[in-house]
């Protein structure tokens, strides 16, 4: 089990003294959201990937995956009725699943809520509809990229469109692909699930449902900062011989992006040392 910082928390740093930083934190890794690495990150060439994982992989420090995919380029959507927008927007996704395995990434985190809206007039079941015909499209490339593709369930206050691991499960079981599975945000899960967290663990892991962790409070800020409380989820983890990425991923940056990227770190090494 890696223990990966999303890179946003530190974004103002250039990427090789996030890297840099990170590792000496004690993170194994970084999940990177592509738009803090360019305003067009599925331009990124080659040359500019190769830097990147250079950059990693001087630090001693691995690039364990993607995600906040969609926020730049402006105006993408998986479920806008509009097809030129769908067809620029999987452009986009498909550039990103070549991106994270140049990276070394294992997997990419589907969430970017405000590109998974109903537009107006529109109705709930004609929008997932077609977010379930983007994520069947990319489905076949991130299988031959050797990447694993996760749907992410959001609260609806961010999104109306796949809310709980339950429906995210109806929509992977749809597509049947290998390539493409969920995964458990614990902000998103203590804001929606019935259940907590070590129960989803145990419901959904087991299945092969849940293909990645990152772990925030359900106040957004970083572990160990709200009421959540994660040795649980951890010991099901452990219990269940996980064995994926788990990636910190506040939100609300407590006293500061690195100040949080710190605490989180030391809260979750202290976890996982008592869990020994």
């Amino acid at each position: 089990m890696r223990i990966a910082l999303c890179n946003e928390v530190i974004a103002p740093m250039p990427f090789p003294q996030q890297c840099e930083y990170a590792a000496k934190l004690g993170y194994d890794g970084l999940e990177i959201a592509p738009y803090t690495l360019s305003e067009e990150p599925q331009r990124l060439g080659s040359a500019q990937l190769a830097a990147a994982r250079v950059a990693a992989e001087d630090a001693g420090i691995a690039i364990t995956g993607l995600h906040w995919l969609l926020i730049k380029p402006t105006g993408l959507s998986i479920s806008t009725r509009d097809d030129a927008v769908r067809r620029r927007t999987l452009e986009v996704m498909f550039a990103l699943v070549e991106q994270c395995a140049e990276l070394g990434g294992r997997y990419l985190v589907h969430g970017s809520p405000h590109q998974r809206r109903i537009d107006p007039g529109d109705t709930r079941a004609a929008a997932l509809a077609r977010a379930q015909e983007c994520f069947a499209a990319v489905a076949e490339r991130a299988e031959k990229a050797g990447v694993m593709y996760c749907i992410e369930p959001l609260a609806s206050e961010h999104t109306p469109l796949i809310n709980t691991l339950r429906e995210a499960a109806l929509m992977v079981e749809a597509i049947g692909s290998r390539a493409v599975r969920s995964m458990l945000d614990c902000s998103a899960a203590g804001r929606m699930e019935s259940a907590p967290l070590p129960a989803l663990v145990d419901r959904w892991l087991p299945s092969g449902m849940i293909a990645h962790v990152q772990v925030n409070d359900r106040n957004r800020r970083g572990p160990g900062q709200g009421e959540l409380r994660f040795a649980p989820l951890f010991a099901a983890l452990k219990r269940h011989g996980y064995a994926g990425d788990v990636a910190v991923e506040p939100f609300d940056y407590v006293p500061d992006g690195p100040g949080a990227a710190a605490r989180a770190i030391g809260y979750v090494r202290g976890i996982l040392e008592a869990l020994e």
